[in-house]
């Protein structure tokens, strides 16, 4: 019986040879014609009507000379019927659309006798788990050709009549030799795939090509003790500023081309251009490893931008590993099948682009968003807890504000405000971590001591629910955990607004000058007190001056300075670093002309512009000291601070240029009256990328005066300075 039934089979693909040979003949004519000025077809439409006829010509046709000389060695009788095969016997009284249909005939006949050979073979031969193989092939195929009209595949057939379902895709950056590398990632019921799509070429439809895979039961992930360091390699700040200064003005072109309604090939044109950067931004911004091993193998890094995502791949991984047990291996056609149904099965379907974006799509927003973490319910358990918060620009999260912890509580009330700044953001995410004080338990994975993340939640910021001016209070589920926080919300075009302070006496609000004459001083005292203060205890603190203090412990510092509190620096040495540097910035932030003046501004975002490196110092150097004395002194005095800050950036990670991006705005910034940034009354809160320009050349400017080894001075300044930094 099974030597009938594969007499049968080459009998078949005698005729379905015939069948894929007369498809082939008016392909060749087809696809010369659309060379010419007058096609009867495009290549495109050609490759889609006769989508791997070719290929499947040559695989049949190897098949049927494999399986030829075997059927021979049967009979004389069973070689008479399938000897001297003619070519397109049967193709003659076929249509077109009848011969288009046979690939997929042809398998659902294929299922059928692949049934009939399995039922007719013994458990114990060779070729059956081959057959069970290929007849599940068939199975998916057939269950994925109606894909358009049924929903989405969730999952697929593997062996014994299991269901490999995916859990998680995602784009995700792989370090590949000291190289970054764009990968799909994904995580399936029993094995976690790494594939790349490939290149579109020639009106192809996409492909996946797999680079590697780990089944889930042998999985780990890998600590850096574990390992062999992989030194991660970074970009430097001043590269990705340029891709975002790129960016911001790609996007500003759209927009005027769209306005202008210009033709379609300019648009294309940009847009491209556009997808071109903000793609080498994804692919070289994230720092943070998280590396898998395979215990029967390799081991794989990827980046990932924040502790949000790398927390999100291990928790899902971690609960899925709880039901694998069995490892397994999969054969060159299972990995190859499993590959060719991410297409289908993928849930993340682009990269995170504007060009991907429909044109009504909120661009996110940009300002100040005040946040206030009240309070955590739902734990367990007594802990030490804290929270932090990251918000996305350009594409990329970061963490921009940390409560304290509160100590052993199951109920922790931290009620504690921050002013986070917006680039373009459209999500807030809050993470709670539980400290840990006992250095013997803490966690040393991917090379840091880290405190244990006991959940994770994020809000999506509704331009439409932050417009009113009132808090809006909300609840952020964290794993079981419910956290509740208030936000607040002050759009570009008020928060850059600088006012004079109506106060009688005070710092902040007030001029530089008159400052520094009532206090005899060349340099304001708070701008002292706060740099000897972080000198003192916060040059090694992450993130110092990039992460958000307590606004309330800012606003108490503000009305200490303000009143002169003699015991305004007992406070300080009792409160936390940030909330000192907050103080600091906003104090800056707050001076009703910037420390660059509002004469000189224009002339210092000209001079950053100029190409001549020669012209360019001459420029700067000569604007610079055209500044008034108290301004200069202020500005040479926080800058070699900043310096220092930048020496410990190994510690802190607070490059130059971290500290250009944050002091940039604040030193530069015009008043309202003055500045150069656009707004639209019927778009208060979304701004455009012109002031993500404007910003861009402030950072630039103050990067520059940064990277200077010293500032020449006149003789007749020089004095001054001098005993300036002396007060």
């Amino acid at each position: 019986m099974r030597k009938r039934v594969l007499s049968g089979i080459l009998a078949s693909e005698e005729t379905y040879l015939s069948h894929l040979e007369a498809l082939l003949l008016p392909m060749k004519p087809l696809k010369a014609a659309a060379t010419t000025s007058q096609p009867v077809l495009t290549v495109q439409q050609i490759e889609t009507i006769f989508f791997k006829v070719p290929e499947l010509y040559e695989i049949h046709k190897e098949f049927y000379d494999s399986l030829l000389p075997r059927v021979q060695q049967w009979s004389h009788h069973q070689l008479a019927l399938v000897n001297n095969r003619p070519l397109c016997v049967f193709s003659s009284v076929l249509s077109l659309p009848a011969l288009l249909y046979k690939p997929v005939d042809r398998v659902t006949r294929s299922t059928l006798v692949l049934h009939d050979l399995l039922k007719h073979t013994p458990s114990s031969h060779p070729d059956y788990p081959l057959l069970q193989d290929a007849l599940r092939i068939s199975q998916n195929f057939l269950s994925s050709i109606n894909e358009e009209s049924t929903p989405r595949r969730q999952s697929m057939t593997v062996k014994k009549g299991e269901n490999r379902q995916l859990l998680k895709d995602g784009f995700m950056v792989e370090l590949v030799e000291g190289a970054r590398k764009l990968r799909h990632v994904f995580l399936f019921t029993d094995l976690l795939l790494c594939a790349k799509l490939k290149k579109q070429i020639g009106g192809k439809s996409q492909q996946y090509d797999s680079k590697w895979y780990i089944p889930l039961s042998d999985l780990t992930f890998q600590t850096a003790e574990d390992s062999e360091p992989l030194p991660i390699p970074q970009v430097p700040d001043e590269e990705l500023d340029a891709i975002k200064i790129k960016i911001s003005s790609l996007r500003s072109d759209i927009q005027r081309e769209r306005r202008a309604n210009k033709g379609s090939k300019v648009m294309e044109r940009l847009k491209k251009k556009l997808s071109e950067q903000e793609s080498l931004l994804l692919l070289n911004s994230p720092n943070m490893p998280l590396r898998v091993h395979n215990r029967n193998g390799k081991s794989y890094m990827f980046l990932i931008s924040s502790d949000y995502e790398r927390a999100e791949w291990k928790e899902v991984i971690r609960e899925q590993q709880k039901k694998c047990f069995k490892t397994f291996s999969l054969t060159s056609m299972e990995l190859q099948m499993l590959t060719n149904s991410c297409l289908k099965l993928q849930t993340v379907h682009q990269l995170p682009l504007t060009v991907n974006k429909e044109e009504d799509e909120s661009t996110g927003l940009y300002g100040f968003l005040n946040v206030i973490v009240h309070s955590a319910s739902g734990l367990k358990q007594s802990l030490n807890l804290y929270c932090t918060l990251e918000v996305d620009s350009f594409g990329i999260f970061v963490n921009k504000a940390k409560t304290r912890v509160y100590r052993y509580t199951t109920e922790p009330k931290w009620n504690e405000e921050f002013e986070i700044e917006l680039e373009g953001s459209q999500t807030l995410r809050l993470l709670c971590y539980e400290k840990s004080y006992n250095k013997a338990k803490m966690n040393k994975e991917d090379g840091e001591s880290t405190d244990r993340i006991m959940g994770k939640g994020r809000i999506a910021l509704d331009p439409q629910m932050l417009q009113g001016k009132d808090w809006q209070r909300t609840v952020i589920p964290v794993n079981g955990i419910e956290v509740k926080i208030s936000m607040k919300f002050t759009s570009r075009e008020f928060s850059l607004k600088r006012m004079p302070s109506r106060k009688p006496m005070g710092v902040f609000g007030v001029n530089l000058s008159t400052v520094t004459k009532l206090e005899r001083s060349k340099v304001p005292y708070i701008v002292r007190q706060c740099l000897e203060e972080i000198e003192r205890r916060g040059m090694e603190e992450v993130g110092i001056y990039r992460v958000s203090g307590v606004a309330t412990d800012i606003q108490a510092l503000k009305t200490a300075f303000d009143t002169n509190n003699k015991d305004v620096s007992v406070m300080m040495s009792e409160m936390d670093v940030n909330a000192i540097a907050g103080t600091l910035k906003l104090y800056f932030r707050e001076l009703p002309e910037p420390l660059f003046t509002d004469e000189l501004y224009p002339n210092f975002a000209g001079g950053i512009a100029l190409s001549d490196s020669v012209a360019k110092e001459s420029c700067m150097l000569n604007l610079l000291l055209s500044l008034p004395e108290p301004n200069l002194v202020t500005f040479l005095f926080l800058l070699d601070h900043l310096k220092r800050v930048a020496e410990k950036e190994s510690v802190n990670k607070m490059s130059l240029h971290n500290l250009a991006t944050v002091f940039g705005p604040t030193l530069l910034r015009p008043s309202e009256k003055d500045s150069k940034i656009p707004t639209n009354p019927t778009q208060p809160i979304t701004m455009g990328d012109s002031w993500s320009l404007e910003v861009m050349s402030q950072v630039q400017v103050l990067l520059y005066f940064l990277q200077l080894e010293t500032i020449p001075t006149p003789d007749s300044k020089r004095q001054s300075i001098l005993f300036s930094t002396e007060v």
